[in-house]
């Protein structure tokens, strides 16, 4: 009987020492659970960072290859731009390269270059040609107010106006283009006329004759009326083969008895009458002026125009004369010569 209890007993306490080491390794695996519980919530918290930066990454990815797009794009644009800037430097050195140069043996060192292609037309020419100079008062300047204003100052300050400035410099323009074979002479008119340089022909070729043109040039004061009657008939006995007129306007004086002539008879400033001349007067004026003295031996006659208010029956009037003798009129742009 005894025994029976012991072994009861025993087995008692056998089950008894499993259950408490039971209990112990269920408390140690519910920690271990919690903590891998822990830790996968942490990697999951991980692994949503890095998708996340993974998303970032892939945007910026996505707009650096927009911009490397947009860059090649630049580039081939570039590309083409400085392709064609090549061609037009190609373009440009040989256009270069096909303009005249002024030749070390001008007599008249001019730095304009191009003289046949500047003006359409322009070119000097002939066997004789004449230069006739408006030294005109008016010659000063393009409003008429400020011409006003210039006359009553000194010789000096009519000499630096703007018009007379770009005047001399036409001069020395045509006489820098002259052929090498002919003779020219330069007749400035207003009140009066003047040969500059001294009477007679002077040779292309001649630098001291030219010199001696530029000379009186650069002294020469505009002043006066337009009395372009003086400069033909100074003109009339030399023969010229080619006569280049540089003016800015229709005469305002001339040398006929004009009391005379029919259709002068309103032109009171001719009949010494009035101080002004109207435009009509002006008009009849010049035509009378080409009749009678305008070369008769078949001269070409070119005409530079130069602007001036007021005066709008001056271009066609001076074209139809150039016209007649298979010359021309230009009204130059305000930056030639």
């Amino acid at each position: 009987m005894s025994c029976g209890l012991g072994a009861v007993i025993l087995i008692f306490m056998l089950v008894k020492n499993n259950i408490d080491n039971t209990v112990i390794e269920t408390e140690l695996l519910k920690a271990d659970m919690e903590r891998l519980h822990s830790e996968e919530q942490e990697l999951r918290r991980d692994l949503t960072n890095v998708q996340g930066r993974i998303g970032t990454t892939d945007n910026a990815v996505r707009v650096a290859s927009g911009v490397i797009a947009s860059l090649k794009s630049s580039i081939s644009a570039q590309h083409q731009d400085i392709e064609q800037s090549n061609k037009q430097l190609a373009a440009l050195k040989k256009a270069i390269e096909n303009t005249a140069i002024a030749q070390k043996a001008d007599v008249i060192e001019n730095e304009v270059v191009g003289e046949e292609t500047y003006l359409m037309g322009l070119k000097v020419e002939g066997r004789k040609v004449a230069i006739l100079l408006d030294a005109s008062a008016s010659m000063t300047d393009e409003v008429l107010i400020d011409v006003i204003r210039r006359k009553n100052r000194s010789d000096q300050i009519k000499r630096k106006g703007p018009k007379w400035l770009r005047t001399v410099e036409i001069v020395k323009w045509l006489l820098a283009r002259l052929p090498k074979n002919a003779e020219v002479t330069v007749i400035a008119f207003n009140a009066k006329s003047t040969v500059l340089g001294g009477p007679g022909w002077k040779s292309g070729s001649d630098a001291k004759a030219l010199s001696s043109i530029i000379r009186d040039l650069n002294i020469l004061t505009p002043n006066g009326p337009t009395n372009l009657q003086q400069g033909l008939d100074t003109l009339a006995p030399l023969g010229a083969t080619n006569v280049y007129v540089i003016t800015d306007g229709l005469p305002t004086d001339g040398n006929s008895n004009y009391r005379s002539l029919n259709p002068f008879s309103s032109c009171s400033s001719l009949l010494s009458k009035a101080t002004t001349i109207s435009g009509e007067c002006r008009v009849k004026l010049f035509r009378q002026t080409i009749a009678e003295s305008a070369p008769k031996n078949g001269a070409v006659v070119n005409v530079v125009l130069l602007p001036i208010e007021g005066d709008p029956e001056a271009a066609p009037e001076y074209w139809n004369w150039a016209a007649v003798t298979g010359g021309l009129l230009i009204s130059p742009a305000a930056n030639w010569p």
